[in-house]
């Protein structure tokens, strides 16, 4: 974790550093406000619950996580950085890991912002709080799967467009492969065992699992093994540039 830190500190800074930072936390805000209060239409509904909050959340990380991570590599490559990366006495999965985690956390530090829409609906009726955390948990989850495939994607060229484009693409097969319409396709013709293992894959079948208030050890193993699995993706892809 010693070669770790470095790298988190360098990479979160960096996010502060420009203006880009604060124009995607005041998209995000805006955007979950909007889905939130009018498209969602929270006050008519007349319960106390985020249930419609985090029910948009699953398609906002759909664009705007792969947004954060299509720069993570092909931005390192664009500029020639990488090289100079590569060179430091930093194992390659630290520099793999502390990016991540950094990318991750700044995550965070926009999903924590909506803490108001919390305060809102505490003030307009008694929630069940229990939900709404567990809720929270499994969106941060869901943002850190998005994350770390974005970042694979974006360790394979250097166009950030590209990145981000076949980043959305691949998040969104995960996202809908538990959909009816998907689903439906599957038991036309596959065994059932398919078609479970099939919907097993969907972001959207966990996360809603983890919304109603139970955190399951099988939702935590999905998102934290799909996680480990584009890292060491990732790792693999740096480590073939650094042979190249």
């Amino acid at each position: 974790m010693k070669s770790v830190c470095p790298i988190f500190k360098r990479e979160f800074a960096s996010y502060f550093a420009t203006p880009l930072a604060y124009v995607f936390i005041v998209i995000f805000l805006f955007a979950m406000g909007a889905f939130t209060f009018y498209i969602g239409r929270f006050y008519e509904m007349g319960v106390a619950s985020l249930e419609v909050f985090f029910g948009y959340h699953v398609w906002l990380y759909l664009f705007l996580v792969p947004a954060i991570g299509m720069r993570l590599w092909a931005e390192e490559r664009k500029s020639g950085t990488i090289e100079l990366l590569l060179t430091l006495p930093i194992p390659i999965w630290a520099s793999v890991l502390g990016k991540f985690l950094a990318a991750w956390a700044f995550t965070g530090v926009a999903l924590a912002l909506t803490f108001p829409i919390w305060l809102t609906v505490n003030y307009l009726g008694d929630p069940d709080n229990g939900v709404i955390v567990a809720s929270y948990v499994g969106s941060f989850l869901m943002a850190g799967a998005y994350l770390a495939i974005s970042a694979a994607v974006s360790a394979t060229t250097s166009n950030q467009v590209i990145a981000f484009v076949v980043s959305v693409v691949i998040c969104f097969l995960f996202t809908i492969s538990g959909a009816p319409l998907v689903i439906d396709f599957f038991k036309a013709w596959a065994p059932i065992a398919l078609v479970d293992t099939v919907a097993s894959f969907s972001f959207m079948t966990h996360f809603q699992a983890i919304g109603r208030g139970v955190i399951d050890l099988r939702d935590l193993v999905y998102f934290g093994s799909l996680i480990a699995l584009f890292l060491g993706i990732n790792v693999v892809l740096v480590d073939m540039k650094k042979a190249g």
